[in-house]
């Protein structure tokens, strides 16, 4: 047995002795499911109230019965037993009536007081289990079957492995992950807010973070406009029709907030933006001449996300996209394709990004019918896409249901700092929409044809984007992104005049910096500059004052140098125009 395998099968394993502790310890309990995964396993229960301070109990509880050397044993019964034996459990119960009615149902028995649901393997007796490395993680609520439309169970989550060191660095890379968690640094950065009274999932951007939103939009466009895009502004929401005619109120109504009727009209929060620039695209008529035009947006859009599914600025409700369409011949596709992943490797090696990979994301040909258009067209498409990256000589690998609704994609899968498998950046080829809205050029035989579209978003969304930026730097953002450039601090209120003077002219250098004259004493001020991370500290004394000098401390060093302010301010300058690392 593959070592993966094992540990898998122990994993299993240790899922029913979690079960059977918590039916000895809360008798009451009703059974889901445990399944074995990545680091460990779960099990979800209903009727069952427990937090962290339980966690020390129920460990003890399932060492014990490791401890009692109880057997795992397998029985083979039908569908009718199966269901005499779990008449008490429901949520077995139910999976159990999904079977077929001359299914053979394996059941597992922990001892001979516990038996569950379960294909196994299992290890042969719970004393093999005694080496196992296992830590409770943390108890979540959980849908049953992960539909909202079920009820809320408790989950409860185990940290296991077959080596001890393994489960250490586990717990090192989970507390490693606590200090880089978005959430926690834009709370502790005043970079972003939630209230439940505005709403869940509705992110407020406070002044450090709207700054940090301004740089990074500013930098896109800049990139852009270098390359020919065009930049333009529309609406957050769209008349119903627009989105019938695009194909999304058929495909992706669930994913939309609801329409809002008004004077026989209905409207709808966008959920993306190409409906609208498709009608820019058709508000003007267009040579072969013309093309390919790049039309892109900041865009703000609104997707109801599930409360589940809603997690810091990462995944939210309202967000803001890096969006743009690329209206081209076919022959200009390869050309354009290249042109956009050029782009993402360009803005990729700016934010020292190495850990990640092309994916391309096809159709599911077994359930066409979450997709529109045709088989021709879809498979041109894909195959469009195939070459092109293969030209290209990126590493890519396929996957299959994780194409767009209109159009296969290239997205840019991004390991985060803290595990998460992100699509930072996509790009998506669309016949579909074309044909959708009647788009037309004039070719060079003077007959009207179909543009092709290329949908494409660099940083995905602005949202998404900082909160890896965020966890990827654990705060301590490069000085052209950081809200506070420069932090100046005084020794005493003598200096106050002086490092006024500073930080005028810090300001009108556009350096972005903020003036602590705060009677605190100065090793005070400088722990709270230290804590919020401010790229650069200016300790002014009576010595700056007199020599009309400063005393920079850099991020990262307990130790000041002291310079003239204008070679300070040419190296704050110098790192913002070349956007260091």
């Amino acid at each position: 047995m593959l070592e993966n395998e094992k540990q898998q099968m122990y994993r299993h394993s240790m899922s029913h002795v979690l079960a059977k502790a918590i039916k000895e310890l809360y008798p009451n309990v009703k059974l889901a499911i445990g399944p074995a995964i990545e680091n460990g396993f779960y099990y979800d229960f209903d009727n069952l109230a427990i937090s962290q301070e339980d966690f020390s109990k129920i460990e003890e509880k399932m060492k014990e019965i490791i401890a009692r050397n109880e057997d795992f044993t397998r029985e083979e019964v039908d569908r009718k037993t199966a269901l005499k034996m779990f008449e008490d459990e429901p949520y077995k119960t139910e999976l159990i009536k999904d079977l077929p009615n001359d299914a053979v149902i394996s059941v597992y028995y922990t001892g001979n007081d516990f038996y569950d649901l379960c294909r196994g393997p299992h290890v042969e007796n719970t004393k093999f289990l005694r080496g196992f490395s296992f830590k409770l993680n943390r108890v979540n609520g959980a849908y049953w079957r992960g539909s909202e439309k079920n009820k809320m169970l408790t989950r409860i989550y185990v940290y296991g492995f077959l080596n001890k060191d393994d489960l250490k660095e586990c717990l090192r890379l989970e507390e490693e992950a606590k200090e880089r968690d978005h959430r926690k640094l834009g709370k502790d950065l005043n970079i972003f807010m939630f209230n439940d009274l505005i709403g869940k999932g509705l992110p407020v951007w406070l002044p450090n973070g709207y700054t940090i939103r301004r740089a990074l939009s500013d930098y896109i466009i800049d990139k852009e406009l270098a390359l020919g895009y065009q930049h333009v502004m529309t609406p957050s929401l769209g008349n119903v029709n627009l989105y019938k005619t695009s194909g999304h109120w058929d495909h992706y109504k669930d994913d939309m907030f609801p329409a809002m009727e008004l004077d026989d009209e209905a409207y709808v929060l966008r959920p993306m933006n190409c409906p609208h620039h498709m009608m820019i695209y058709k508000n003007f008529q267009h040579s072969y001449r013309d093309l390919p035009l790049r039309i892109a947006e900041i865009a703000n859009d609104f997707r109801y996300e599930t409360s589940g599914a809603l997690c810091g600025i990462e995944r939210t409700r309202a967000f803001t996209q890096n969006d743009s369409h690329i209206f081209c011949r076919p022959d200009q596709i390869k050309e354009e394709v290249d042109g956009v992943i050029k782009l993402i490797l360009d803005v990729y090696k700016d934010f020292g990004l190495k850990n990640y990979k092309f994916r391309l994301s096809l159709r599911d040909k077994n359930n066409t019918e979450k997709y529109f258009g045709n088989d021709e067209l879809w498979e041109k498409s894909e195959k469009a896409l195939r070459e092109i990256l293969s030209s290209s000589g990126a590493e890519y690998y396929e996957a299959e249901g994780e194409a767009a609704f209109y159009g296969p994609k290239i997205d840019v899968q991004v390991k985060s700092a803290i595990g998460h498998d992100i699509t930072l950046s996509t790009v998506q080829l669309d016949y579909q929409l074309p044909e959708k809205f009647e788009l037309e050029y004039i070719d060079e035989h003077n007959e009207r044809v179909r543009p092709v579209v290329i949908h494409r978003a660099v940083f995905g969304s602005l949202d998404r984007s900082i909160a890896f930026i965020l966890e990827e730097t654990k705060g301590l953002l490069p000085v052209w992104l950081s809200p506070v450039q420069v932090k100046i601090l005084t020794v005493s209120e003598k200096n106050d005049e002086y490092a006024k003077s500073v930080y005028l002219k810090l300001k009108q250098s556009k350096i972005r910096a903020e003036l602590d004259l705060s009677n605190e004493s100065v090793g005070k001020k400088i722990r709270s500059a230290v804590m919020s991370k401010t790229s650069y500290i200016l300790v002014l004394g009576d010595k700056e004052m007199t020599e009309n000098v400063v005393a920079v401390r850099e991020r990262g060093s307990k130790d000041t140098t002291q310079m003239s302010y204008e070679e300070f301010k040419e190296k704050v300058l110098k790192q913002i125009e070349n956007k260091t690392l």
